[in-house]
């Protein structure tokens, strides 16, 4: 099966419409995430903050696990929507090379006005920790 083409736009689009339902009371800094899966479908994720610091759970691990959860096994792409462009943190790198296609997977980085850059899952996270085949 053919990877499903990547619509930079409309990933950025469902990235800043789950940004809207992010929960961050502590930061006051809302994150959208979506990711585009091997079936196509894309899984939306927002920032989900906890008193307890150690709980919080990122956009794009909220998202993937989304995927995760409905049956996903492979990603093809993401885009992530905070106020400044920000890249995601190491753990979510490390989250989404689990299931990524590839480290040239396309990570779009935009802000809510719609301005957004392109890079890779690889350039954002070169030398990564995985598991070596049996």
């Amino acid at each position: 099966m053919a990877a499903p083409r990547v619509d930079a736009k409309d990933l950025v689009a469902r990235a800043a419409a789950a940004r809207e339902h992010a929960y961050a009371p502590y930061s006051d800094y809302p994150v959208g995430a979506a990711v585009l899966a091997g079936s196509g479908r894309i899984y939306p994720g927002c920032n989900v903050e906890n008193a307890s610091f150690g709980l919080t759970v990122c956009a794009e691990r909220t998202a993937v696990l989304a995927a995760v959860a409905a049956g996903e096994r492979t990603l093809h792409a993401l885009a992530v929507v905070t106020e400044d462009g920000a890249a995601p943190c190491g753990a979510c790198r490390q989250v989404l090379l689990e299931f990524a296609s590839g480290d040239a997977m396309p990570v779009v980085l935009a802000t809510p006005d719609g301005a957004f850059r392109e890079t890779t899952l690889g350039a954002l996270l070169p030398h990564p920790f995985t598991r070596k085949p049996d």
